[in-house]
């Protein structure tokens, strides 16, 4: 301490703070499948009886609660009209757009293309 601060004390961090975490895949895919629910107006009840999966196992997959099957999040996904594969193209943009990395990383060149240097 110096003599012209002498109210103040030196707090020292017994941890490191934490680093901007990832985004956790079954977060995305389950705010997916509840956004779409959603906009089509469609309730729990429904689209788990349309997809053959329990109205609480559902909720949970939406809540990111339970990381889901491919054969469950597939039965889901067509019960709201949509392939796996649009599912998880959407969970993917996400992810790309609220990644920490992505943020403070330099552009890249998306798959298949290559960028030269000028």
């Amino acid at each position: 301490m110096s003599s012209h601060e002498p109210d103040r004390a030196r707090v020292i961090p017994l941890r490191p703070a934490p680093a901007a975490r990832e985004p956790l895949w079954r977060d995305l895919v389950g705010d997916v499948l509840r956004r779409e629910r959603a906009a089509q107006r469609r309730t729990l009840k429904d689209v788990a009886e349309t997809a053959r999966i329990s109205v609480p196992y559902l909720s949970e997959i939406e809540r990111g609660r339970k990381e889901a099957s491919s054969e469950v999040l597939a039965a889901a996904a067509r019960a709201l009209g949509l392939g796996l594969g649009d599912v998880l193209s959407l969970a993917q943009r996400e992810l790309v757009r609220d990644s920490p990395a992505r943020r403070s990383a330099p552009a890249r060149a998306p798959m298949g293309e290559v960028r030269l240097a000028a």
